[in-house]
């Protein structure tokens, strides 16, 4: 394997929270050295690079919540990045339409949970001021967020590999260099890869949707399970694509987590719709007929996937019947926007959504980071963990450091 290598810190995972925590390492370490490994042959291939590219306002969260004060603060500075680093984006703002009678109460829980978060700038619209943000869209009553805004993720992590080398070319962003193997003696950590074997006293691990699994190589006993979830993506063909200017969200079902199927105007200039949210049974299956055993076996065999099924096995039979069927997809587009065609869409692409389960079912809401004798696991960092990767950053570094 030849000669082991040594470095200040190892950061497992380069997406982007990996690599807004490896670049704010190396701020506050100019001369420290830092390895940052990926186990594909390129960065952004998997939840960095196939999310709807939203930059998140934060009025949904829980106030008082690790999410919502990481999402506030992480947009500003995600925002404020961008900027000096002329990264492709734009808070172009978005609004979250009620288009029912029964959705109205909710949509007003939401406004409040936004004054509380201190989400700036939020306001209701009626159906006039819908209709001038959204000519296509109909609803009844809205609510106008205008510091959202849309970003190209992945371009915003090739930044910060790039600024990591420019402060330390010392440190390497390595490829192709899954972890197979951990062991611990004394206060060193050694990782055995594909690339050889590395060692450090400071390792964080950020592997998404296999963070329970590298987890339990280093020996973390964990009360939960991380449980992938595919989502669909429909595009606009480019005769519909004057129907959507910015961002449109329905009103969320509040018992279940994910917010529903969301027109998105992404950085390229495209038109998106989706996602859906389905049970996958291969944990970085982007088709609909793909499987892993192993992965599968694994869900399967735990008790909290079978609960969260039960708790929501209507809303999960509706999922999968719009996975396979443009027809009722569209139907659910057609609630917000009633001029939709079929012909006006076709799929484009689909992504897995990491969420940790705990054994009672319920899905683990905040992020989760663990301490595990001074090496670092983020476990859960569901949406909006892009949007607030530099905060998430700022709090793994307090507590690695």
């Amino acid at each position: 394997m030849g000669k082991t290598k040594i470095f200040d810190f190892i950061v497992v995972g380069a997406g982007i929270v990996g690599l807004a925590t490896a670049y704010k390492l190396q701020l506050k370490y100019p001369k420290s050295t830092i390895a940052i490994f990926e186990k594909e042959v390129r960065i952004g291939m998997h939840q960095t690079g196939r999310n709807s590219g939203v930059i998140h306002s934060g009025i949904y969260y829980k106030p008082g919540s690790f999410k919502a004060e990481n999402c506030n603060n992480g947009r500003k500075q995600l925002v404020a990045f961008a900027k000096k680093h002329k990264v492709n984006h734009d808070v172009c703002g978005k609004i979250i339409v009620a288009t029912k009678e029964e959705e109205i109460s909710v949509l007003e829980q939401i406004y409040q949970n936004g004054i509380k978060n201190n989400t700036e700038g939020i306001k209701f619209l009626n159906s006039d001021e819908i209709k001038a943000k959204e000519p296509y869209i109909k609803g009844i009553k809205a609510i106008w967020v205008p510091i959202a805004g849309i970003i190209d993720y992945v371009e915003v992590s090739e930044k910060f590999a790039e600024l990591i080398s420019n402060i330390n070319p010392k440190s390497k962003l390595i490829t192709s260099c899954e972890v197979q193997e951990i062991s611990s003696t004394k206060n060193l950590k050694t990782l055995e890869t594909p690339q050889g074997i590395f060692q450090s006293e400071k390792v964080i691990f950020c592997t998404g949707l296999f963070s329970d699994r590298t987890a339990k190589k280093d020996q973390v006993n964990l009360d939960m399970q991380i449980i992938g979830f595919r989502g669909d993506y429909y595009e606009f063909k480019e005769e519909a694509k004057h129907k959507i200017k910015n961002l449109v969200y329905p009103v969320p079902d509040q018992k279940f987590p994910f917010l529903g199927v969301h027109f998105t105007r992404m950085i390229n200039g495209g038109i998106e719709c989706g996602p859906n949210a389905v049970f996958t049974f291969k944990r970085e299956g982007y088709s609909k007929t793909d499987f892993n055993t192993k992965d599968t076996f694994q869900a399967l065999t735990f008790s909290g996937t079978w609960k969260l099924f039960f708790k929501f096995w209507r809303k999960g039979i509706d999922e999968y019947k719009r996975a396979f069927s443009q027809k009722l997809f569209v139907k659910e587009l057609r609630k917000m926007m009633p001029s939709i065609k079929k012909e006006e869409v076709i799929t484009c692409r689909s992504g897995v959504r990491a969420q940790a389960i705990d054994k009672d079912g319920n899905m683990v809401d905040d992020f989760k980071i663990i301490n595990h004798g001074g090496t670092i696991h983020v476990i859960n960092a569901p949406s909006p963990a892009a949007t607030a990767c530099l905060a998430i950053a700022d709090e793994i570094i307090a507590k690695t450091i």
